[in-house]
C-alpha cells in the first residue's frame, strides 16, 4: 500500500487549502483513512479520519474548520481546510488503518500505512 498526499503550500491566515491522498496498491477493499500532523518542534498528532463506512472524527482544534471526505472510485481521501490559523503549520501526513480508532486514540505507533506528508505553512 501506498500513500501519496498532494496539494500542501503557503497560505495566509484565514485561507484554504486541500489537501489529497491516494492510495495505491490497496487491497481488500476500502479502509479507514485520516491524518496526522506534524508542526515545527511538536509531537505528532491526529487530525480526522473517516471510516469505510463514512464516519468521521475530528481533532477539537479543527472541528468546524477542517472537513474530510473520500471518494472511494478514485481511492483518494481529501481534506478541506478553511479559516486556517498559522498554528494549523504542519506537515499533513495522509494514513491508512483497518478503522478509525488508532487515529481516534492518537496512537500513531498503532497505525498501519503512512504517506510520506505535504507541508502547510500559515502566514500571519
Amino acid at each position: 500500500v501506498q500513500l501519496v498526499e498532494s496539494g500542501g503550500g503557503l497560505v495566509q491566515t484565514g485561507g484554504s487549502l486541500r489537501l489529497s491522498c491516494v492510495v495505491f496498491r490497496s487491497v481488500g477493499g476500502p479502509k479507514a483513512v485520516g491524518w496526522f500532523r506534524q508542526g515545527p518542534g511538536k509531537e505528532r498528532t491526529a487530525v480526522s479520519c473517516i471510516s469505510k463506512g463514512g464516519s468521521i472524527i475530528y481533532a477539537d482544534s479543527v472541528k468546524g474548520r477542517f472537513t474530510i471526505s473520500r471518494d472511494n472510485n478514485k481511492n483518494t481521501a481529501y481534506l478541506q481546510m478553511n479559516s486556517l490559523k498559522p498554528e494549523d503549520t504542519a506537515v499533513y501526513y495522509c494514513v491508512r488503518d483497518s478503522d478509525c480508532t488508532t487515529v481516534a486514540l492518537d496512537w500513531r505507533d498503532g497505525i498501519e500505512y503512512w504517506g510520506k506528508g505535504t507541508l502547510v505553512t500559515v502566514s500571519s
